[in-house]
């Protein structure tokens, strides 16, 4: 083994040069890639004793696996929100695993990677028109930064009942509030022992709105008779990119006493271009905000950050602590993310998105965001002028919700769906919006372009034509 060890370090160069060029016949033949495959069935299979090196490793891998891996990163791939990867994101990816390091602190005796995040941190504040008083930080996707940022939620919830939760535990109900909560926020509640279904429904504003009604907030808000709650709201919900009105919450929030969380796993990034950024007037009054980097960042997977408003900073450090390692110093004296998230190890994630931000600045990202839109757009038309889809909502920003116009069944539906990725051109996801079952196509990868715009209308009328 330790032959194979050194012959690979040996040859290293060769090794990452074939590495380099199976990378880059991917990128190269992206747009063409299948969007679907069927897996074929995995056998059990032993570990070999001896190894067979790195050369033959990547040629075994390109023979059983690589064949079958999706164009997730492609132009067409619609489904769950999926960025691409921008050229520079990948050299930060490809240094941040050779630099392998842990992001940790800002001692002396620390190393600069923790500065490399504080500064791609700063890049993204500026990005989002957000104020230098978040704390932000990275981590593996908006369900962690959820969970991070209605972790301290929690803590704060606590200490305003005199308790600290973080240390004895939850002690009593605890008020929740929202209107259309992503599944990952409710996944949160269960994590955080609150409990998934332990949540108030605030009615959603009526015409086909999924957005908070203001004036249901206000009589729930009323009903808890001044006691402290969560409020969960969104910048971008999943099925129509509806946002709430920052605005109005961040005017009720002067008068009454609520901890203010938005999830703007994808939305948020509306804050990147003037034509989109009015949707975020006033989300800088929140108390912790989500942001996912892997969907409109176009950054490789893992990558989400969360802000916490700096002024919350103590309770973020008695919720995530790590009390019982002396070695960290005292974590009120020496900065540590250890302190102030829920991992203890970390690869260096902010690295792509650094390399990213300072590649193409806020002009490229201004680009990224109002291309995706204007192709939702040209998608979202389409559907309105076809005799046999309709949309279920309105195309405010990026994600297109739609069905068929004569049947939508359930079963009909995801006939239709199965036979359209069955193409293996574009890929698309089953939702259900208002009890009526439909397709989601979200646009966030900076490579779709009108071609591609051509080729989805005409698999979807190939598709139509066979149910």
């Amino acid at each position: 083994m330790e032959h194979l060890l050194k012959e690979d370090l040996i040859n290293f160069e060769a090794l990452l040069e074939k590495a380099k060029l199976q990378g880059l016949d991917y990128l190269q033949h992206l747009p063409k890639r299948k969007t679907s495959t069927v897996v074929q069935s995995i056998t059990n299979a032993n570990l070999n004793e001896e190894g067979i090196g790195g050369l033959e490793t990547l040629a075994q891998f390109k023979e059983k696996w690589e064949s079958q891996i999706v164009g997730a990163s492609g132009p067409r791939y619609l489904g769950y929100v999926v960025g691409g990867t921008t050229p520079a994101s990948i050299m930060g990816d490809w240094l941040a695993s050779i630099y392998d390091q842990n992001p940790q602190t800002v001692s002396s005796q620390g190393d600069v990677s923790v500065q490399i995040e504080h500064a791609t941190i700063q890049l993204m504040l500026d990005l989002f028109q957000l104020p230098n008083d978040f704390l932000g930080g990275f981590v593996s996707g908006a369900t962690m930064s959820n969970f991070t940022c209605l972790g301290v939620a929690r803590q704060w919830i606590g200490k305003e009942r005199g308790l600290d939760f973080a240390k004895d535990g939850i002690q009593g109900d605890l008020n929740i509030l929202s209107a259309v909560p992503h599944s990952s926020a409710l996944k949160c509640l269960s994590m955080l022992g609150i409990g998934s279904k332990n949540y108030t429904l605030i009615e959603t504003i009526k015409e086909n709105r999924e957005a908070i009604d203001i004036q249901d907030l206000r009589r729930k808000i009323e009903s808890l008779n001044g006691a402290p709650f969560i409020l969960i709201s969104s910048a971008g919900t999943v099925n129509t990119a509806d946002f709430d009105d920052f605005k109005a919450i961040a005017e009720l929030k002067v008068n009454h006493n609520f901890w203010w969380h938005i999830d703007g796993a994808f939305g948020g990034f509306a804050a990147c271009s003037p034509k989109y950024d009015h949707l975020t007037e006033g989300w800088d009054k929140a108390d912790s905000i989500t942001v996912d980097c892997h969907k409109w960042l176009n950054v490789p997977y893992d990558s989400a950050v969360f802000f916490v408003r700096k002024q919350h900073s103590k309770l973020q450090m008695e919720t995530f602590q790590n009390s019982n390692a002396p070695y960290l110093g005292d974590p009120s004296e020496n900065f540590n993310y250890l302190n102030f998230l829920p991992e203890n190890s970390r690869r260096l994630r902010a690295l792509p998105a650094w390399f990213s931000l300072t590649a193409y600045g806020k002009k490229g990202y201004r680009y990224i965001v109002e291309n995706a839109v204007d192709m939702a757009q040209l998608f979202s038309n389409f559907i309105e002028e076809t005799e046999a889809l309709e949309l279920l909502a309105p195309t405010r920003l990026n994600n297109v919700c739609f069905t068929l116009k004569s049947d939508a069944s359930q079963a009909r539906v995801y006939a239709f769906l199965d036979t359209l990725n069955k193409s293996k051109l574009v890929y698309m996801t089953p939702t259900k919006y208002q009890n009526s079952f439909g397709i989601r196509a979200s646009f966030v990868n900076w490579r779709t372009n009108a071609a591609d715009i051509d080729i989805i209308t005409s698999e979807i009328l190939k598709a139509t034509a066979h149910i």
